[in-house]
């Protein structure tokens, strides 16, 4: 079976390649990689090369696949696995795999095996630990985001709280409590906003911060304040920019007291001290953002975590549960991974977006692997309709859908687009 795939090489050296995948062995599965959707985490992987601790030192003779966020169907089973798993079916990958603690993941670590490709290959540890999850959903890129979805449901979870006089941790948000999204309007902080208006465990004041009002416009436009109050939370955007004292107002917002929950996700050290500042009593922040500096640090107020006591810790990434609770919430429509997604693209694109990650303006970048299309924003679908009929198309699709990316969107991309082959 033939693959084509976007491989690491070296530091910022990515080749898109055709080449020839082995025979899977009895305790392997291959797969059609559908979607794929392009991970900041990937750019820091390409950035560093073989000094990223998911890089193998010797991808210059034994280069591996990019991407980790991925779905598709399966198309061969090996034996001992015939009693669990049907090609055709659909399927999502958590990609967190710790397998018997080593740091190798999909997307970073194996020759044979990631999201940026049009088959590869799933090895015995992802099906030793149970991470190849069937997928009944309609659409692949719901299953590809449910990657991305996980880590910000992890994060949740992650977050623990105290009772004094008791040595014990109690984990997840503060039901009813308070809390703040810093830089927040971003992809994985609007998947956030998504999943506390409608999760089990919801805050009852929702504070999103960001210094871009183009981001906080959308995401108004996403999640309105009238719809928060349906889900019983009171919602407030904030461009803290534009405050004389933007500690003040987050404080004035919680009444004083400060809040249970606090998450950032940028890695900037201003952001954070701000965070530590408006922590109340036995608050919780958590560090999601991963900086790609490895002295990066900040000022702490460590009085507080003495005496209030206020608690500071990071997540990154999600477990298989997390995975499977985005995939059922996303089918009952709960919430809408859709609303992470900005742009969307052909394999073709893969690299260019990559090595550009940091410097292209929106949310998540989804690569579909059969296509080739040019990176192109969802915004742009319409103008560029006035003379293409193919995003003519697309942009009717998504217009029905208040401009966000859908199933039918999909659809019509996966039977009108520019094939690979």
């Amino acid at each position: 079976m033939k693959t084509e795939a976007v491989r690491l090489y070296d530091v910022n050296t990515l080749k898109l390649e055709t080449f020839e995948l082995p025979a899977i062995k009895k305790d392997e599965i291959l797969v059609k990689v559908v979607t794929d959707s392009v991970c900041m985490s990937t750019y820091k992987a390409v950035i560093q090369g073989s000094k990223h601790k998911r890089v193998p030192e010797n991808i210059a003779t034994n280069p591996t696949i990019m991407g980790h966020e991925f779905s598709g169907v399966i198309v061969e089973v090996g034996e001992e696995w015939q009693d669990q798993f049907t090609p055709g079916e659909k399927f999502a990958i958590q990609p967190a795999l710790n397998y018997k603690g080593s740091p190798y993941a999909p997307g970073y670590s194996f020759e044979f095996f990631g999201g940026s490709a049009t088959y590869c290959i799933i090895p015995r540890e992802v099906m030793e630990l149970g991470f190849l999850l069937k997928y009944e959903g309609e659409a692949f890129y719901e299953a590809s985001l449910s990657e991305p979805m996980s880590c910000v449901i992890g994060g949740f979870h992650a977050n623990y709280h105290t009772k004094t006089g008791e040595y014990k941790h109690y984990m997840g948000i503060v039901e009813n409590g308070k809390m703040a999204l810093l830089a927040g309007a971003g992809p994985m902080g609007l998947g956030a906003i998504d999943y506390a208006l409608h999760c089990d465990r919801k805050p009852s004041l929702l504070v999103v911060t960001d210094i871009d009002d183009t981001r906080l416009d959308r995401a108004r436009s996403l999640f309105t304040q009238e719809e928060a109050e349906k889900q019983g939370v009171q919602l407030h955007f904030i461009n803290t920019m534009k405050e004389a004292d933007s500690v003040k107002t987050l404080m004035d917002l919680s009444g004083g007291e400060g809040y249970d929950d606090v998450f950032v996700y940028a890695p900037v050290r201003p952001v954070i001290e701000e965070g530590d500042k408006i922590l109340g009593k036995d608050g919780c922040m958590n560090f999601f953002a991963g900086p790609s500096d490895t002295t990066f640090n900040a000022n702490i107020n460590f009085y507080n975590v003495h005496y209030t006591p206020t608690h500071i810790m990071g997540s990154t990434g999600g477990n298989a549960d997390d995975m499977i609770e985005s995939l059922d919430m996303s089918s009952k429509k709960l919430i809408n991974p859709a609303v992470m997604l900005t742009h969307i693209g052909g394999i073709n694109c893969v690299i260019d977006t990559i090595l550009d990650l940091p410097n292209i303006p929106g949310g998540k970048k989804m690569i579909y692997n059969e296509i080739d299309m040019p990176l192109t924003a969802i915004d742009d679908f319409e103008k560029l309709g006035e003379n293409d009929p193919f995003f003519k198309g697309l942009a009717e699709c998504v217009k029905k859908y208040n401009g966000l990316w859908n199933a039918e969107a999909e659809k019509y991309l996966l039977e009108n687009g520019k094939r690979r082959d």
